[in-house]
């Protein structure tokens, strides 16, 4: 009798476990579903452009693609003139970058310059301090995958 009411209370307390995790998952798939899938290209007229931080060069733009920039998990068109040369600063959050038009060389701290052509992928490191100029080639815009909130450091050029 007693193994009987074992058995019943293990199979009540599975029962109860999946319910839970069947509701949880049902809720979670309804949150997902609510989201709008985004397509854009960097010619699109209702792009919104909006300034960069102050220490970057002069016409330099940044524009949301996807996400809340206060937020994790944020995706970006940054976009500077030809010949701009953005100055050393860092970021609390990876970056993930493709260079989408232009030709950017890339410095980060003690690591050999890269040239990132159209289509180029590139990986930094959260706090790493890096430096980029845009070439000749045209603007460069960059889609940049940030996973903290976007931010910016600047870092004193005497230091």
């Amino acid at each position: 009798m007693k193994q009987l009411k074992t058995s019943k209370l293990k199979t009540l307390l599975f029962i109860t476990v999946l319910t839970i995790t069947f509701t949880v998952s049902s809720q979670q798939s309804l949150d997902f579903v609510a989201e709008k899938s985004v397509v854009k290209t960097i010619y699109d007229k209702d792009i919104q452009w909006g300034p960069c931080p102050s220490f970057m060069p002069e016409g330099c733009n940044i524009a949301v693609l996807h996400g809340d920039p206060t937020k994790p998990n944020v995706d970006v068109l940054f976009r500077i003139k030809a010949n701009s040369k953005i100055p050393n600063h860092w970021h609390n959050s990876p970056e993930r970058m493709i260079l989408l038009s232009g030709e950017l060389e890339v410095t980060y701290e003690d690591e050999t310059t890269q040239v990132m052509k159209v289509g180029s992928y590139a990986y930094g490191p959260s706090k790493k301090p890096h430096t980029a100029k845009c070439g000749d080639a045209g603007p460069c815009i960059i889609f940049i995958a940030f996973e903290n909130p976007v931010d910016a450091f600047a870092i004193n050029a005497s230091k």
